[in-house]
């Protein structure tokens, strides 16, 4: 086993439960900021002094510690063996272990005693980074659970697109812990627009789309969902999600995959890059 991999590993494990991101974090201090409805503010500053905690005390930020899912992207040039994937599965599990976080994952069908196991690993090539670049994204169930695919027409129109992430949102609830992180994963196939639609949640939820239009596309549906009144934990409010993002690819002419996936006020996930790891 390669140790210095997997010691970093753990530590990301550890970093992605327990310290809430930055651009997270800055949008829900921007959302108590403006939110005028008292018991929505009440919920927000719950929700930041639960995470200033977490960070203090090396604490879950939530109790459902989620399923791990491993974003590993390969550079250019560079390799990667069954020893390698089997000592990052290994480590995630471990830290899981090591810092006391709930075990959640069972067998689908027995549901026997739930055990650490079962990270899901997601590999891809990237020409433009050197080494590796891992990224761990917990993904809690209350959020997953509520996930969305709708195989469109090619002619579906944009608003069509649109109608069907705010009715999606609006089933998710106060369930789903609100305020959401959107991600919306349109084109490939049906298992790839879900996957796009994960991958979104990685993204800077800062930063403006590079696209034009899809940026344009996502301070409308923010607009939208906002406008919904769920608010915080679903006490009204103005902030029923912190973001939404969009990933695309291409797909086949005669379909229109659109994935979501939401995440809950605690989208937490860490990214590291590792350029010596054989």
């Amino acid at each position: 086993m390669n140790y210095n991999l997997a010691k970093k590993i753990e530590n990301l494990v550890a970093e992605a439960n327990f310290s809430l991101r930055e651009d997270v974090l800055f949008l829900l201090k921007n959302a108590y900021l403006k939110e005028k409805d008292k018991k929505a503010k009440q919920a927000l500053f719950w929700i930041l002094e639960n995470a200033k905690i977490a960070k203090k005390e090396s604490l879950a930020i939530c109790q459902d510690t989620g399923l791990a899912l491993i974003f590993i992207e390969v550079g250019k040039n560079e390799s990667i063996t069954y020893s390698l994937i089997d000592t990052i599965k290994k480590s995630v599990a471990s830290s899981y272990k090591k810092n006391y976080l709930r075990a959640s994952i069972v067998e689908p069908l027995k549901r026997e005693k739930p055990s650490y196991r079962g990270g899901i690993i997601h590999i891809e090539f990237n020409s433009k980074i050197k080494g590796l670049r891992i990224s761990i994204l917990p993904k809690g169930f209350g959020s997953e659970n509520k996930s969305a695919l709708r195989m469109f027409n090619p002619t579906a129109k944009i608003d069509d697109i649109e109608d069907f992430v705010i009715e999606s949102v609006k089933k998710a609830g106060p369930q789903a812990c609100p305020p959401f992180i959107v991600g919306v994963g349109i084109g490939g196939t049906s298992d790839y627009a879900l996957l796009l639609a994960k991958k979104a949640l990685l993204s800077n939820l800062i930063k403006p789309n590079k696209d034009k239009m899809l940026d344009k596309i996502e301070k409308r549906l923010l607009k939208k969902i906002n406008a919904l009144n769920i608010g915080p934990m679903g006490l009204g409010g103005k902030c029923t999600a912190l973001a939404v993002k969009i990933k695309l690819a291409p797909t086949h002419i005669a379909g229109l995959p659109v994935g979501l996936n939401i995440s809950c006020h605690a989208l937490r996930s860490a990214s590291v890059k590792i350029v010596n790891f054989n």
